[in-house]
């Protein structure tokens, strides 16, 4: 890895580097919008006969209805109870955490009266139905399936829909285990862009949901997009990113590793370590080089490094923070000396991973906070997936006539104002004079 890019923030256009470093474009190609269009239009049409063809095609399933690809609970239980003693006690441990995180999250109702005597407040309420996307084939992700499901449970979301593709017939046991463990609804073997289709426009076999959440390739996160407005989404995922902050005292192995963890995805993941110590910077080189033989996946971690990797060199802690908050990292790591009073300087971070012995693949699996995150930068504006995001709010207003009236002429000038009479009749229809 001697290509392995070093950045130092005294240089004159390091402002530029850093922008270069962190552009990614992933915005799918006119080929791609078209082709997902087309499969969109098309499920919308014809719904199951449309998802039973692409489903033959694309996974090769040898199934003559679209009632095959509904795998029964009796399935997903079995796959639970096949488990390895190890496996199963691995998935109820992160399942319990992640539980008891998100029933801090949980929003309630609230109202109050003003002086007045009107109640104003909000309603909270779970959204109905939730569609949750799993990836399949070679990739399978169990905590997925307990990161997105578990939150809406908990949020009370009535019906939860789960699609996974199941290429040649092949499933990943801890996925469906994972399922049956969460208690996910209803489990149907698609994938791909018609899966997202048959969500959010319903079909025969697949109930139209009101949001849809969960990881996928190019076209599920470009069919995420543009059936957006018809249902809802999670968000739309970039490349998977961790910064690394460290005073120079880590362990060089822990960092190395801790760049592995996220390079190691795919070759568009992005990991930095940023450090003021320059000696620092050249021992986790040195770790990488003699580390990076040992990985199963060292031909990913090596073209991730080599293209978006980098380490930058800082002229202190404070300057290291304020980079951080410029490329507002989906993961970050603080490994350093005191850091836990140095969380209030984040202002942009999906996650932040407090002191040396916080690594990140913990909070991938078994730490309790969410693990879909905000890449690419939009931790400047949005958040981790949370309870939150399967609850609606709606707004209460209850007025007396006493209240209606004391707020009735305020309304009716702002109205006039805004050259909308009916709006300012409607509110003096509420005054006493006008009501008598």
């Amino acid at each position: 890895m001697s290509k392995l890019r070093t950045l130092n923030s005294r240089d004159a256009d390091f402002g530029q580097q850093l922008d270069t470093l962190l552009a990614c474009d992933t915005e799918a190609d006119s080929a791609v919008q078209k082709t997902v269009a087309d499969i969109l239009a098309d499920v919308r049409k014809r719904g199951d006969k449309a998802v039973l063809e692409y489903t033959q095609r694309f996974d090769g399933l040898d199934i003559k209805s679209a009632a095959e690809l509904v795998l029964p609970s009796s399935r997903l239980q079995s796959a639970l109870n096949g488990l390895r003693e190890s496996e199963r006690e691995a998935l109820e441990i992160a399942a319990e955490r992640i539980r008891r995180y998100a029933e801090q999250q949980k929003l309630q109702s609230w109202s109050y009266v003003d002086e007045f005597g009107n109640r104003l407040g909000q309603h909270i309420t779970p959204l109905e139905r939730v569609g949750l996307y799993v990836p399949g084939g070679k990739a399978a992700y169990p905590s997925s399936v307990l990161m997105n499901a578990i939150p809406a449970k908990v949020a009370g979301v009535k019906e939860l829909i789960m699609v996974v593709p199941a290429p040649k017939g092949e499933i990943n046991l801890l996925v469906l285990a994972a399922a049956a463990l969460v208690g996910v609804d209803k489990v149907v073997t698609i994938g791909g862009a018609q899966a997202v289709a048959a969500l959010a426009y319903g079909t025969q076999t697949v109930p139209k949901v009101d949001k849809i959440v969960g990881p996928g390739n190019i076209y599920v996160a470009t069919a995420k997009q543009q059936v957006f407005g018809a249902v809802g989404i999670d968000m739309i995922a970039g490349p998977s990113e961790i910064v690394v902050v460290s005073d120079g005292r880590s362990d060089p192995d822990w960092v190395a590793m801790d760049l592995f963890s996220q390079a190691e995805h795919d070759e568009l993941a992005q990991s930095i370590l940023i450090s003021p110590n320059n000696d620092f910077l050249d021992l986790v080189k040195k770790s990488i080089v003699r580390l990076l033989p040992k990985m199963n996946r060292r031909e990913i971690i090596t073209q991730s490094l080599k293209q978006r990797g980098a380490l930058i060199k800082v002229a202190n802690l404070e300057e290291a923070l304020q980079i951080v908050n410029r490329i507002a990292p989906e993961h970050l790591e603080l490994s350093f000396e005191g850091a836990a009073a140095s969380v209030e300087k984040i202002k942009n971070a999906g996650a932040i991973f407090v002191g040396r012995y916080a690594a990140e693949a913990l909070g991938d699996y078994v730490a309790g906070p969410n693990h879909v995150l905000p890449t690419s930068g939009t931790a400047r504006y949005s958040s981790p997936l949370g309870v939150y995001d399967f609850q609606k709010r709606s707004s209460i207003i209850e007025c007396s006539a006493e209240g209606a009236a004391a707020l009735a002429g305020t309304a009716s000038v702002l109205a006039r104002g805004e050259g909308l009479d009916a709006h300012a009749c409607s509110a003096e229809y509420r005054l006493p004079e006008k009501s008598s």
